[in-house]
């Protein structure tokens, strides 16, 4: 399908503009926290640029799916954290400023690591004859111009002017969602009667993408005995993906809309396992809080 005024255009925008939120939230010393705790920015990035891919790929091969769904699912995993992940930390009592610290750094390095691990992607699900590369060069400007610029003209809004700052992020979060609705529903509506057939191959992969990627998180960052909230945290920034990076990188710079169903089935999966992911580390912070209270008695 050639590309349209949505994916050509409008999701572009959406993502530039969700982005730009994200930018208006952060400050320099977002990206100074690496001194302040080392151990858990390095075991989040770990997690999160080295496992989730490496558990997508697992996903992919033994879950039966068509190659160009297999392509949409690595895609997914080899984003970076999305904006929603820091709001679902706040949520589930996890550790806020790691949990933007480490979306700010994954973001920064997945301009550089989703053109190289897609193509890998590309090449090793469609082969030699795939019709549809990514060229490295021209994909890491275009993320860069999609992400990287908008958070850093938000961080120049936000340090300059910091009042228009806070109202501007509200404004740009809801207009970046709404316009993401958009764009998934125009998806969904295009992909109407293959829909079931996409869900039965693409839900069981997605779920297990997110849920394997959150207990990895958790788990792994239990290992290296991290403190709770960072425990937390690090589950949610790896299991909660920038679906809408990936939506736009497929549907958008791939010119695929069948490469973005993943996608569009993760963005609405990852709603209901971050309730979950709520539920579970609210439950956990009172547990904990309990032992410690009777531990000081």
């Amino acid at each position: 399908m050639e590309a349209n005024l949505f994916t050509a255009v409008i999701l572009p925008l959406a993502l530039a503009i969700m982005m730009l939120g994200m930018g208006l939230s952060l400050v320099p010393k977002d990206f100074q926290r690496v001194r302040k705790y080392p151990k858990a920015v390095l075991i989040g990035l770990i997690s999160q640029l080295v496992f989730l891919p490496v558990i997508g790929f697992i996903v992919a091969k033994i879950v039966p799916m068509q190659p160009i769904i297999a392509v949409g699912l690595m895609i997914v995993a080899i984003c970076p954290g999305g904006p929603s992940s820091n709001l679902i930390t706040f949520l589930a009592l996890g550790d806020v400023a790691l949990s933007v610290t480490l979306t700010a750094f994954s973001s920064l390095i997945a301009v550089f690591t989703i053109p190289v691990l897609a193509n890998f992607a590309l090449q090793h699900f469609l082969g030699q004859t795939a019709a549809i590369s990514l060229p490295i060069g021209s994909t890491i400007l275009q993320i860069f111009l999609i992400t990287l610029l908008p958070i850093g003209l938000g961080m120049g809004v936000r340090q300059i002017f910091p009042e228009l700052a806070h109202r501007l992020e509200k404004v740009t979060s809801r207009f970046a969602v709404a316009l993401l609705a958009v764009i998934i529903l125009l998806l969904i509506v295009r992909e109407w009667n293959r829909l079931p057939g996409f869900i039965l191959q693409v839900g069981v992969g997605v779920l297990l993408l997110n849920v394997l990627s959150m207990f990895v998180g958790f788990y792994f960052s239990k290992l290296f005995q991290l403190n709770l909230p960072q425990q937390i945290c690090i589950a949610i920034e790896v299991g909660i993906q920038n679906a809408t990076l990936a939506i736009a990188i497929t549907a958008g710079i791939l010119n695929n809309p069948d490469m973005a169903v993943p996608a569009v089935i993760y963005s609405l999966f990852m709603n209901i396992t971050g309730l979950i992911a709520i539920s579970y580390g609210r439950q956990l912070a009172a547990a904990h809080h309990k032992k410690k209270s009777l531990e000081s008695a």
